[in-house]
């Protein structure tokens, strides 16, 4: 065997364009031109304006609030690459898609400007008008068409025009290639006018290039910069920790998808229970087939944990095997087309039926629940729930024998031993991000005062790990995890999540019931 040697073809070529050689794509001219005809017209598309467009230019009006004078820049985000040249499915930045309205698959590279104007001038009395930066559909003339596999309509499909998405959603748009001209001029001390920029960073590195390129240029301090564009970030946060209708309405549907998907589990938990190395795995696909058919996607990886895998908080590798006489935790969530998730957890007995011991930790971690619904109402604290569910799991397993001081001394600050069964937190916020509002101020999130419209988890758990020598040895093994999304309203609170059972009689009887429909399969 002889020694490669590039030939002068290799050579020339830029090591970039060479991802492409699979394709053999013809250059002639021939080639071209008869691309080029013979297209019949596209049908002129009616475009019904978007039932979200008002509702995100209600969220545009009160960020415009927030920084009157100042450019905001909010960038989709590109295509992410997944291996080599291909890329997973394009899911904008949440803020982004929060004040667009746009949800699935929208125009990867897009960037929403904010462009300041006279105070109340703007869109909606606002001090800002709104435009939209995106690659449009190109001709079928063009080049384009035929030949660039991340923008061209043979390769990803049609792409909305300009006029389209404009109309779709209430927003002037442009053409992605005035973006430069539109998010530097005027920009810095040094410039006419001497605007701001504030910019939602490390989404598109080539929009945080071009804007760090233009404050050097114009002798804006990057260091405070980064201050101020956090400052940004940090107000997007919280504007989601109040939910609209339209949120609230599709939360609802990703719950309710979720629910159909919990009950696709229990139906293949038989033959999940029949494999012989990766029941999990089939338990993960059962949820995912229903994530993709009712909605877009999954919320976040699924947690399909059974036996010992279910104290391992966030076991996503769903390797192991389902066992009858085990429970499985399953931590799931459909993402709705809006990009809206629900958050959803249930441990289920893989037989059918709770043993003794199960049903004590499982019903122990459904008191703390139910006492941090209680405690979910407008007025109090949002680490009030967290506290009451600790009150209830710490006195608990004091009861138990299992805690090595009283239960007021495991509470207070500088105790915590209870904290060893129970690490993370009891609720998080919920919404475009499974862990919204991540950005918000402490004390508008952990210290804030609950209010009508927000939307957060409810999720206490157990977890005795197989090594755990600090409790008996029938408790080893057994992680237990209910998870429910709850909606505040003015009088208390919804559990959107109500329509899955949580009591462990509940649970029996419904699994019970859709394994008997379905021929008495039972897993035993």
């Amino acid at each position: 065997m002889t020694e490669h040697s590039s030939t002068p073809q290799d050579a020339a070529q830029p090591l970039s364009d060479r991802v492409e050689n699979r394709s053999q794509r013809p250059d002639s001219a021939a080639f071209q031109q008869f691309m080029a005809s013979q297209w019949a017209e596209a049908e002129p598309t009616e475009v019904e304006r978007a039932p979200v467009a008002d509702f995100a230019a209600e969220r545009r009006r009160r960020i415009s609030e927030r920084f009157p004078g100042e450019r905001l820049v909010l960038p989709a985000g590109p295509l992410k690459v997944r291996s080599n040249d291909t890329d997973y499915r394009f899911r904008p930045h949440s803020a982004f898609a929060h004040l667009t309205g746009l949800g699935v698959d929208h125009e990867p590279d897009a960037v929403l400007v904010l462009e300041p104007v006279q105070e109340g001038a703007g869109d909606d009395g606002g001090h800002h008008e709104a435009t939209l930066y995106f690659h449009p559909m190109a001709g079928r003339d063009s080049k384009e068409f035929y030949a660039d596999a991340k923008n061209g309509e043979f390769w990803v499909g049609p792409r909305p025009t300009l006029e389209e998405l404009g109309a779709a959603y209430g927003l002037r748009t442009r053409d992605l290639g005035g973006l430069e001209d539109a998010v530097t001029k005027n920009a810095g001390p040094t410039a006419l006018g001497g605007l701001r920029v504030r910019l939602v960073r490390e989404v598109d590195l080539n929009v945080d290039a071009l804007v760090d390129t233009s404050r050097i240029n114009t002798g804006v301090d990057l260091e405070s910069s980064d201050a101020l564009d956090g400052e940004l970030a940090e107000a997007l946060s919280e504007l989601r920790l109040v939910k609209d209708a339209h949120e609230v309405g599709q939360l609802r549907e990703a719950v309710d998808a979720t629910i159909a998907g919990f009950t696709d589990i229990v139906h293949v938990l038989p033959a999940a229970a029949g494999h012989r190395h990766r029941g999990e795995r089939m338990v993960e696909g059962a949820f995912f087939a229903r994530a993709r058919t009712d909605g877009n996607d999954l919320g976040y990886d699924t947690i399909a944990a059974c036996g010992n895998n279910a104290t391992v908080l966030h076991w996503i590798r769903n390797t192991g095997r389902v066992i009858p006489g085990e429970l499985i935790l399953v931590d799931a969530g459909v993402e709705a087309d809006s990009l809206y998730t629900a958050d959803i957890t249930r441990t289920l007995p893989v037989n059918g039926r709770y043993s003794e011991v199960q049903r004590r930790i499982y019903q122990a971690v459904l008191d703390a629940a139910d006492a941090a619904f209680d405690a979910a109402v407008p007025g109090n604290r949002f680490r009030d729930v967290h506290a009451a569910a600790m009150e209830v799991l710490a006195r608990r397993l004091e009861s138990w024998g299992l805690l090595p001081v009283p239960a007021e001394v495991s509470l207070s600050a500088a105790g915590q031993h209870h904290r060893r069964w129970m690490p993370h937190g009891t609720s998080h916020h919920l919404g475009l991000d499974v862990h919204d509002c991540a950005q918000a101020k402490r004390e508008l999130y952990v210290d804030g005062v609950i209010e009508p419209g927000m939307v957060f988890t409810i999720e206490p758990g157990l977890y005795f790990k197989a090594e755990d020598l600090a409790v008996p040895e029938e408790y080893r093994g057994i992680g237990v995890r209910i998870e429910d999304d709850v909606l505040i309203t003015e009088d208390g609170n919804v559990n959107l999540s109500s329509g899955l059972p949580r009591t462990p009689d509940e649970v029996e009887a419904w699994m019970t019931g859709l394994w008997h429909a379905r021929e008495g399969v039972d897993p035993s």
